[in-house]
C-alpha cells in the first residue's frame, strides 16, 4: 500500500514499506511547512526546477540522507557542483530506479536559481511516477496545456497533483480543464496559499 503526504506548498513524499522519495522539498523558508528539512529520511528527491520554491531543501536533504536527486539535466548538474548524488534526466526519457519508473514530461514555466546571481538550470518539468503498482502526475510549476490529454492516455493516472494558484501557474479555471484533459482517479491541489500572490480557496476547486 502507498501513501501520498503534502508538506506544502508543491512537496509530496510517496512511500510504501520499502521506499519513500520527495517531490519538491520546499520547507526551510515555506511559512505553512510544518516539517523541517532534517526531518525528512527519503532514498530519491525529484525537483521539477530550479526555483528557491521548489529546488528549496532538495541538495541539504540530498546530502544528508545519501539520496539521489533526480532532476533535468542542467539543474542535475547544478546539484551536483553542490555536492549532492544526481540522476539527470530530460523530457519525454523515463528511466527505472528501486523505487519504481519516473519520467519527465513538460511544463511551461522558467527554471533557474536566483540568488546573487540568476544561474539557469534548462527547462522545468513535471514527472510521472510508477510507484507501487500506481501512476502518480507530479505536474511541476506550469500553465495549462493540451497535450495534458496524451499525459492522461498514455499513462492512466491513480492520481494527478496540480497547481491552482494562478499568477505563476494555472488558476482554478486552467486546473479544472487540465483535470478533464488528465483523467486522473485523483487530483489534489497544490501550489495555492504559501504566498499572498498565490492565495486561493481550495474548496472552490471541486465545485468547478
Amino acid at each position: 500500500m502507498i501513501k501520498l503526504t503534502y508538506l506544502g506548498h508543491a512537496c509530496f513524499t510517496l512511500e510504501d514499506e520499502k521506499h519513500k522519495i520527495i517531490f519538491d522539498p520546499f520547507l526551510s523558508g515555506n511559512p505553512l511547512a510544518k516539517n523541517k528539512p532534517e526531518d525528512i529520511k527519503v532514498e530519491a528527491v525529484l525537483v521539477s526546477h530550479g526555483h528557491g520554491d521548489h529546488l528549496g531543501d532538495a541538495i541539504s536533504i540530498s546530502k544528508s540522507n545519501n539520496a539521489l536527486i533526480i532532476a533535468p539535466f542542467e539543474l542535475a548538474m547544478y546539484c551536483q557542483k553542490k555536492g549532492a548524488n544526481v540522476h539527470p534526466m530530460h523530457i519525454g526519457g523515463s528511466y527505472n530506479f528501486d523505487f519504481g519508473r519516473v519520467k519527465l514530461t513538460i511544463a511551461h514555466h522558467g527554471s533557474a536559481v536566483v540568488d546573487e546571481q540568476i544561474t539557469y538550470t534548462g527547462n522545468p518539468c513535471g514527472f510521472v511516477v510508477n510507484f507501487g503498482g500506481k501512476n502518480v502526475y507530479h505536474s511541476g510549476d506550469t500553465g495549462l496545456f493540451s497535450d495534458m490529454k496524451l499525459i492522461g492516455q498514455l499513462n492512466k493516472l491513480d492520481v494527478a497533483l496540480i497547481p491552482i494558484g494562478d499568477n505563476f501557474t494555472m488558476g482554478v479555471e486552467d486546473a479544472v480543464k487540465a483535470v478533464e484533459f488528465l483523467k486522473p482517479k485523483l487530483v489534489i491541489p497544490m501550489h495555492f496559499d504559501t504566498f499572498e500572490v498565490i492565495k486561493q480557496d481550495p474548496k472552490v476547486f471541486p465545485r468547478n
